[in-house]
């Protein structure tokens, strides 16, 4: 009787004119969407490899060592094409200077901003929106709706356990959508090394946990269908109970965490934590440079008329190191600061995240777009990712830098000049119209995650799924188990 159940479930499913319409509408989208995202991430793709070309150029042509300048840039991930998530939000290069702090800039929609406006429909937001809706659609009133057909009052005269009967239904609904949607999912990745994405062993495991956390998704959605066809008893109130709760996940849930992570925890804006940085620097470079007037004064008013030339030198050249040395320490103190403010804006931000996303993930849709974004590397994580990354490069791109500035005679804001009767008049660091040699220079690891970083991270969030699917059926059970089916 089972089997007869499920073999029933499903011929309703695929032979009703709306599977019909709901197969070729997912089937086009899913095909487009990963057709247009890998075209998306081969165009990333070239562009990050013309900017990389572009940074070397501009770098080897800065002339000298004191206005050298680099640019580290984000590198884009192939799963981007499946999830684009916040990669087009997030900056794609920050600057690697002596006075300049990393911080990623010019985002994607900073060119194209129609697509900020409508973004990008990928993989992602078609199991997280279209999808449920069809698997809501399509059993709101597998119950409630037998019930007003009459069909299940005559089911139960053949002595059906109602245990058996519920789990047909719920099985006999998964097959009949989740197997045929599968098919263009299936062709999609097939078609993938044609497309041309570079494919390796551990993308194909992303893509593996991202379908079945997708498939974790789409399940709970149709045991919730179920679960709202045991506690009505009409097809019209099931479907209206099934669209105020689809609307409550998809659009209010979500939003509602954010915005009450917002207003409970504080979180400084970005151009406050600039001000108050500038502020203290103006205030600090103040002071530096009215304590070297007055040393400067000073060392005028003290000098000796005794002392010969090459003294005057030897002197001239220790003052240079010395100022030098406390116009570093000046640096250090305004780096010091700014890590303050950046560390104390960076916890708060957590909290606040953190928050946002404990919230938030009581809707299954939160929870289902933050494990694809994991997955494919474009979540909240992403921006600190990178800009830790870059933070830490630069460090051993400023040791290089002054280095080669010290080999050179470049100090900072002076350059060594040398005078000898032998050579006559030199002056140190490299000339304008030189190029700098990179040859040595250490270069920049872009971020590149791997299965074994993303997939330990998604599992709350797989987990919130199971359970929840779990939690909808044992709902449903129970529901059922007192429901009227006269």
């Amino acid at each position: 009787m089972f089997a007869t159940l499920v073999i029933k479930e499903l011929r309703g499913i695929l032979l009703s004119p709306k599977f019909a319409l709901t197969f070729a509408c997912c089937s086009l989208l899913i095909l487009i969407s990963v057709y247009t995202g890998v075209r998306e991430y081969r165009a990333e793709r070239d562009g990050y490899e013309a900017a990389l070309k572009l940074a070397d150029s501009q770098a080897e042509e800065a002339g000298s060592w004191q206005r050298f300048r680099y640019r580290a840039l984000r590198e884009p991930d192939p799963l981007r094409a499946f999830v684009s998530g916040l990669s087009s939000d997030i900056g794609r290069w920050s600057n690697i200077a002596q006075d300049e702090s990393v911080k990623l800039r010019h985002p994607a929609y900073s060119d194209d901003p129609l697509f900020a406006l409508f973004r990008m429909v990928d993989f992602s937001v078609i199991v997280g929106v279209v999808l449920s809706l069809f698997a809501l659609l399509f059993t709101y009133d597998a119950v409630s709706g037998e019930r007003e057909a009459g069909t299940l009052k005559l089911v139960f005269s053949h002595g059906v356990s109602r245990a058996t009967y519920l789990s047909a239904k719920g099985l006999g609904a998964w097959l009949g959508l989740v197997v045929p949607l599968a098919i263009p999912v299936l062709l999609s990745l097939a078609l993938l090394p044609w497309l041309g994405l570079p494919v390796s062993n551990g993308l194909w495991l992303r893509l593996g946990a991202l379908l079945l956390v997708s498939l974790a998704y789409f399940t709970l959605f149709i045991v919730l269908g179920l679960l709202i066809s045991t506690i009505t008893r009409s097809s019209s109130t099931s479907f209206l109970v099934a669209l105020v709760v689809w609307i409550a996940f998809v659009l209010i849930i979500p939003r509602g965490g954010m915005m009450a992570a917002g207003q409970m925890v504080n979180v400084p804006r970005v151009a406050e934590i600039e001000g108050r940085r500038d502020a203290f620097a103006q205030d600090l470079w103040s002071k530096h440079y009215k304590a070297m007037e007055e040393r400067l004064r000073e060392e005028r008013h003290s000098g000796d008329p005794a002392h010969t030339s090459a003294d005057s030198d030897q002197e001239m050249w220790e003052r240079m190191q010395r100022e030098d040395s406390l116009r570093r320490d000046v640096e250090a103190q305004i780096q010091e600061f700014e890590s303050d403010l950046m560390s104390d804006l960076k916890r708060r931000r957590e909290v606040q995240e953190r928050l946002a996303l404990v919230l938030s993930r009581i809707s299954p849709v939160s929870a289902y777009q933050l494990a694809a974004m994991e997955l494919a590397g474009t979540d909240l994580a992403m921006k600190s990712r990178n800009e830790d990354a870059m933070t830490r490069y630069r460090d051993d791109w400023l040791k290089h830098v002054q280095a080669r500035q010290a080999e050179t005679g470049e100090m900072g804001g002076f350059v060594q000049i040398e005078i000898s009767s032998e050579t006559g008049l030199k002056i140190g660091g490299s000339r304008g119209d030189e190029r700098i040699d990179l040859s040595d220079m250490p270069r920049f690891s872009p971020v590149r995650l791997s299965a074994a970083d993303v997939l330990p991270s998604v599992s709350t969030d797989l987990a919130i799924l199971v359970l929840g699917g779990l939690a909808a059926f044992l709902g449903a059970w129970v529901a059922f188990w007192r429901y009227d089916v006269r």
